[in-house]
Formats: C-alpha cells, structure tokens, sequence
C-alpha cells in the first residue's frame, strides 16, 4: 500500500515558509529506516485509553512485534489498558516493567525515548495532542501509528504539516487510524467506480446518528479532579481536545465518501443544535447536517446527530448517473458493499456484492496494521500524515460552517487564526485548562450567526 500525498507541496510550503528545491522533492522519498523480516518491532502506547488499547492489541496481533513502553497522564488508565493488553497470547509479547510505565504530561517523551530508531510510537491521546507528540518521534527518528483526527484547527493544521514535510524527508513511515481506507471491501468497490460502473457520481450521503457516544456529553465537573485534568478525561466535550464528536467521529464517514469520489471538497456550509441539555455543559451540538460542495459541482450530505431515542443510521452511500452504491452499512465492519442498477437500494437491483462466496471480510483494524509493519520491513515509501491532515482539515471545515453559520473553503478553513490550545505544548498537571467555565457555569459554546469567523 503506497500512500501519495493529498495536501500538495505548495500547501506545505505555504505553511512552513520554506523554499521548494531539488534536493528537497527527492527527499520525499528517501531510503528511510529499515527493520529486517525477523527483527522484533518494538512498540510504545501513548494513550492507554480503550482506543489506544485497542491499537495495541491489533498491533501486537502481527509477528513479531513487543510491546515495551506505555504512557498516559492517569494512572488507573494505564494500569487498567496494562491489564487489558497483558494476557493470553499477547503476554509473551508485552514487556513493560514500571520503569516503562511513564505518567504525566512529558510520559510520551520518555514512552519514545525507550524505543529504538524503526520502533513504532502508537499515538492514542486525545488529538489536539498529536502534533507535539508527532514531532518530537520525528526527531527522534521512530515511526508512528496515530489515531485519527490528527488535527483540530487551521493553526494545528499547520503545526502538523510541517511536522509531515519532515517525516516524508526522514524516511518516517506513519499509519493514521482512517482504517476503512485498508477495507478490502472498500477498495474493490473503489475500483469499480473508478472502472465507471456508477457513472459520474453525483452526490454521496454519510449518515452517523446515534444516541450519546464517547464522553461528548459533559456535566459539571466533580469534586477530586482538577478542570484540566477533567476536560482530558471528557476530551469529546471540549473542541481544543479532540474538535469535539463532529470531528472524532464523523471523519470516518466524510474520508470514505471523499476517497470514493477521488477528490475533497473545497467549501462547506451546515448547521445544527443543542437540544434537551439538562445538565450538559460541553461545546458541542446534538445535531449536525453538512453539505460539502467539490470542485466539480458534486456534493457529499453529512448528517450527524447524538440524541437518544430517535431513528439510527450509521452507514455511507454514493449515488451516479448509472445506479448508487452502499459504501458502509451498519459501521465500520464488515462494510458490506454493493451496487445497485438505480438509485433505490432493494435486492432485486444489486448487480455486485462484496464477497460472495468468500467468505467474512478482513478485519480493516487488523489491516492497517499489516500494511504498516510490511513497508517498515521492506522499507517501502509508506506516510498517511498528509492524507490524514487533508481529512481531519475538511472535517473541521464542516463543523466550522455549522457552528458558525457560514459558508466555509478549504483555504479559510487552514487560514483560520483561532487556534484552541495555543499552549498545548507547555501542559503540566498543575497548568489552567485551555478554556474556562463562564460566569454562567457553562463553557463558550458555538453561536451560530453571532461568532461568524471563529466557534467559540
């Protein structure tokens, strides 16, 4: 699996300031760091929540790989995750002493510290985070699987890319957990609308409506934890942490509908609401509908929406002038992909399906992860950063139209100057969280139409 770039040079170099030569587009592709077939990949968990848990587990499922550092900034989270990981097959694989068991706000330095240079760091915190902690494995020269998003807004976005202009010079090779686009299923259908069994495509719709998910709902802070710690521990309820449940978790549907189509959207205009709050506080919006217009006159409808007891869909369709196709259906596996001859999705009108006659679908979580530690072991071209940057930058494009009420572009969206954690890199336990409680006891939530060129 070689993964070009999305984000153009001409971005990267926007962002950074530097000067395109030679020697510098050659370095895109450089020999990077080599691990041999029977060489054990050692691996270090940044992030011992059951997303980072999870990441491990699929990561030590492939041969010969160690586990050998954890970090987190909880202690009962990453004893708990250590517990979790540390049993059946996976024991003779884990070997993380407590002196490798590192806790604060500088953890995921000493967790990348004890890796050696082709050792792979699993970043798994909260994603306002992952910048900081991607360039400091950059310049230590360790390979890096994170999870998505990979950033939160226009200025992160930038912080990253420069990081990912230095890691394609490096050699780094990096997974970003967007693992639908490692689906089998997925990439046959692909294929086919790329072959023209759909045609031109149209539009695609997303849908991920669902009752409260992850910590995006947050009450008053209790007693015992301070407002820090409190919003790292409910990062879904706060936009500097995570860019709140629109981009967490709706960045799956928008990349698979984007890489269907082959190109992302220039512009976006939403909006959306806070309903039935009761004694919730956090920043986010139970609903959300989006449209994505590309450069093409296509659009992408995003509907999202965390409000118990309504109607449910979790799934993406894409729809052309020869018949649709279900993307996904019913989550992120088994995707379940079909094409139909029209636009109606009924039995009788499927001409292809997904593995009929195959067998289950391999497991997209397992997949990434396969792709990953092959390229390190054949020392093959192998860097999602950018691509990962392109996707978590259009989805806050999305949620920067809805919360603000405008029409928003791409570019606008990078440009934007509301940075949400400016500070992020100077966090200790003690520090002041990045947003505050108002005199209302709530935190500055979007208001649309009012605060029309930034969120909050």
């Amino acid at each position: 699996m070689v993964q070009s770039p999305d984000l153009s040079r001409r971005d990267v170099l926007q962002a950074t300031g530097a000067v395109a030569t030679t020697s510098a587009v050659a370095a895109l592709f450089p020999s990077g760091v080599y691990a041999g077939e029977n060489t054990v990949i050692q691996l270090a968990l940044i992030g011992c929540g059951g997303r980072g848990t999870g990441a491990a587990g699929d990561a030590l499922a492939v041969p010969n790989t160690k586990l050998v550092a954890m970090a987190d900034v909880f202690p009962e989270r990453l004893a708990g995750s250590y517990r979790s990981i540390n049993q059946g097959p996976n024991v003779a694989k884990v070997d993380v002493p407590e002196s490798r068991r590192f806790i604060g706000f500088d953890a995921y330095q000493k967790a990348i510290d004890a890796l050696r240079p082709g050792d792979i760091a699993i970043m798994a915190t909260p994603p306002g985070f992952r910048w900081l902690m991607f360039d400091y494995a950059v310049r230590k020269g360790v390979n890096v699987f994170m999870e998505k998003p990979l950033t939160v807004d226009g200025p992160s976005t930038k912080k990253f890319l420069r990081v990912a202009e230095a890691s394609e010079r490096a050699g780094i090779k990096v997974g970003v957990g967007l693992m639908c686009r490692h689906c089998d299923a997925r990439k046959e259908l692909l294929k086919r609308i790329q072959d023209g069994a759909l045609g031109d495509l149209t539009f695609l719709r997303a849908y991920r409506m669902t009752g409260p998910v992850g910590t995006c709902f947050a009450e008053p802070k209790p007693a015992g934890i301070s407002e820090l710690m409190f919003q790292i521990q409910r990062f879904h309820s706060f936009l500097w942490a995570s860019g709140g449940c629109y981009s967490d978790f709706l960045i799956h549907n928008i990349d698979e509908c984007c890489w269907m189509k082959g190109a992302w959207p220039v512009s976006a205009k939403g909006s959306g609401g806070r309903h039935f709050r009761g004694n919730y506080i956090d920043q986010n919006f139970d609903s959300y509908s989006v449209e994505y217009t590309f450069a093409d006159g296509a659009k992408l409808f995003l509907e999202g929406r965390n409000v118990p007891g309504c109607h449910q869909e979790f799934a993406s369709y894409a729809h052309g002038t020869k018949g649709s196709a279900v993307i996904s259906q019913s989550g992120h596996t088994p995707a379940r992909c079909r094409i139909f001859r029209g636009q109606n999705f009924i039995n009788d009108d499927v001409v292809w399906r997904y593995g009929t006659g195959t067998g289950a679908e391999p497991n997209p979580y397992r997949l990434e992860w396969v792709h990953l530690i092959d390229a390190i072991r054949n020392d093959r071209y192998y860097n999602e950063a950018r691509r990962g940057a392109e996707a978590s930058l259009i989805t806050s494009m999305g949620r920067m139209a809805a919360h603000t009420g405008q029409q928003v572009t791409r570019q606008q969206m990078l440009d934007c100057e509301h940075e949400f954690a400016p500070d992020i890199d100077k966090l200790t336990l003690t520090s002041d969280a990045p947003i505050r409680l108002g005199a209302d006891g709530k935190y500055a939530f979007p208001n649309p139409g009012v605060n029309r060129a930034r969120e909050y």
